[in-house]
């Protein structure tokens, strides 16, 4: 057994069964065991940041991590943007990233890099496997630490792979999160008793149905209020379930969301803050007279320490209000009829990939009432996650996808629609084709720059138009285009009901 087979066997070991894949020339004996080997789903991507991205969302929807297979260092550069949008949403990765056989190293060849000192800053583990009779164990640990929730990065050196010494490597435990300090709980609660404004801020795993709940009972018994962090790993909404807006990305409207709140109370979030910086605006979000709490830190277990809260502050059954299923809008293209449309149409138990940035900033706030489904989010900001998102979450969870893309993002990852035909996934596409980078336009007023002719032709994207059929087209993905909303309800519908991929370019 070779070293590359001994790292097949660990992986199905340990339960890896998807790759999402970028291989090349050191990973070739790799990609051969992965053949020989039954038990792991390989996935083709184009590019290595796909192959990220779709791993990201694979942990978001599936809950347990996939692995990736990036070429070398700069196959890591590559796949280092949605990396960083995974390190930020917490999300289980497995990168085997193949290097140069050790020996080689010291000649260097044009593709060698530091590759550890690039996977460091995205990457809660990482090791080089140095003797083939390594790799399996070096294997086991990185599983584990990915099963946590963080992202474990194993290079793995051409001659490991190929010699003759492998051994399999033993599943390892995977510790339970850290609980709550009882002192962190006892605090929360006299501050909630307290009567001053109070407010729990929740993020990482406490957006689930079941844990929204617990959050509803705790604020309605106590009058204090809750919201979700800016951008959010994961948020589990719809008809039926508790809603929960979220700090407004807009800098004034972020700043009043927090106006007058006296004790800031974090569950599993951070300390909220403006997405950049802007003259003569506040960066920290919360009020100067206002106190921050940790209930539960970003590692620690946000679920129990809310459980054990409630009990503290007697909360009860919560009352969810109902919020009636729209009808699909009719009115002109804008940001709430495109919103409402997507409540009235959006099938149940879907997956909703949510890179709209400047024209879908707001749709969640019109997407309550839709029918019960998975919000997924680009937390670190770094564009061009969602359509890969929506491979791995369309290969993770098994459901259907709505993809609500940007244009100008798109085409940081465009070549994930060929994965999606490829393996005939369940993904409806809508581009919000502005042709333009309309996020900039707005940054542009915000940081009080004063653009002239050079600077907007750099935010346009006409001259010529992106024809974003035809790319999906090529790409093997059927596509049409919408121009209105009785055509865009229309289309929706449609791809709804089909199998395999569909793309549509929505004329903002």
């Amino acid at each position: 057994m070779n070293g590359a087979e001994s790292l097949v066997h660990t992986l199905i070991a340990c339960g890896i069964d998807t790759v999402f894949a970028n291989p090349g020339t050191s990973e070739m004996h790799f990609v051969a065991a992965l053949d020989r080997i039954p038990g792991i789903n390989c996935v083709l991507c184009l590019d290595e940041t796909v192959a990220s991205g779709a791993a990201d969302m694979y942990w978001r929807t599936k809950g347990r991590p996939a692995a990736t297979l990036l070429h070398c260092g700069p196959g890591l550069a590559n796949a280092l943007a949605n990396l960083h949008n995974a390190r930020r949403g917490r999300s289980g990765i497995v990168n085997i990233v193949g290097d140069q056989a050790t020996y080689h190293r010291p000649l260097d060849a044009p593709l060698t890099a530091d590759t550890e000192g690039w996977a460091r800053p995205v990457s809660g583990w990482v090791r080089t496997a140095m003797t083939a009779d390594a790799v399996g164990h070096d294997a086991a640990e990185a599983v584990a630490a990915a099963r946590t929730g963080t992202i474990a990065t194993l290079i793995l050196p051409a001659d490991t792979a190929w010699t003759e010494d492998g051994v399999v490597g033993t599943p390892q435990p995977v510790p339970p999160r850290p609980t709550a300090d009882a002192s962190a709980i006892d605090a929360a609660a006299e501050v909630l008793r307290s009567g001053e404004p109070a407010l729990l801020l929740l993020g990482g795993r406490t957006l689930t149905d079941a844990t929204l709940r617990i959050a509803t009972a705790i604020v309605q018994t106590t009058g204090a209020k809750m919201l979700a962090e800016m951008f959010n790993a994961r948020m589990e909404r719809g008809q039926g379930r508790p809603p929960i807006e979220r700090i407004p990305y807009q800098i004034d409207a972020a700043v009043h969301s927090l106006e007058g709140i006296r004790h800031l109370i974090l569950v599993e979030a951070k300390p909220p803050v403006g997405f950049f910086a802007y003259p003569g605006k506040k960066g920290r979000l919360w009020p100067d007279d206002c106190t921050v709490h940790t209930l539960a830190d970003i590692g620690q277990d946000g679920v129990a320490a809310l459980q054990a809260l409630a009990e503290r502050v007697g909360a009860g059954t919560p009352e969810i209000a109902v919020t009636p299923r729209p009808a699909p809008a009719k009115e002109a293209i804008a940001p709430e009829t495109v919103a409402t449309s997507i409540a009235a149409l959006l099938p149940d138990d879907s997956v909703v990939i949510d890179e709209g940035i400047s024209f879908g900033r707001g749709f969640s706030r019109f997407t309550h009432g839709a029918a019960p489904h998975l919000w997924l989010q680009v937390p670190g900001g770094a564009i061009g996650g969602g359509l890969p998102g929506a491979v791995g979450a369309a290969i993770g969870s098994g459901r259907r996808v709505l993809a609500i893309q940007a244009d100008g993002s798109a085409m940081y990852s465009i070549t994930a629609l060929w994965t999606m035909a490829r393996c005939n996934l369940d993904v409806t596409v809508v581009i919000l084709a502005n042709r333009k980078y309309a996020i900039l336009l707005h940054e542009y007023a915000n940081v009080g720059a004063n653009p002239g002719r050079t600077a907007m032709d750099m935010l346009d994207l006409g001259h010529p138009d992106i024809d974003f059929v035809r790319l999906a087209e090529g790409m093997g993905v059927a596509a049409a285009q919408a121009g209105s909303m009785e055509k865009l309800n229309e289309l929706m519908a449609a791809s709804f009901e089909r199998k395999g991929p569909f793309l549509i370019e929505l004329l903002t």
